[in-house]
């Protein structure tokens, strides 16, 4: 269960996500529509912290995937920061950590 999911706006159409605990389905629902309500307002650029992200599903990567393909077509990206342990070999499995920007 995820036990933060914190939205921060910074400057110049970005905001700031933080997680923390594990993402699952239901979730990644809520977390989906925050974000597409985000971008609705104008947001292009979404910098996301993992670092304290414990686990991710399917679904919570589909989301991750959506909201990349939003903010490209508005010229903006998703930064994930943070990213480590069985997530990092996800995306690299997924071979995700070539679609996302990454730190």
């Amino acid at each position: 269960m995820i036990k933060k999911m914190e939205i921060t706006p910074t400057e110049n159409n970005r905001i700031n996500l933080i997680l923390e605990g594990d993402l699952y389905v239901e979730q990644a629902a809520e977390l989906r529509e925050r974000l597409l309500q985000e971008i609705d307002r104008g947001v292009h650029y979404i910098d996301i912290d993992m670092n304290n992200l414990n686990y991710i599903d399917s679904s919570g990567l589909g989301v991750l995937i959506a909201i990349q393909k939003r903010c490209i077509k508005k010229g903006g990206a998703v930064m994930i920061y943070g990213v480590h342990g069985k997530i990092k070999e996800l995306f690299e499995l997924t071979r995700l950590n070539k679609v996302f920007n990454m730190e």
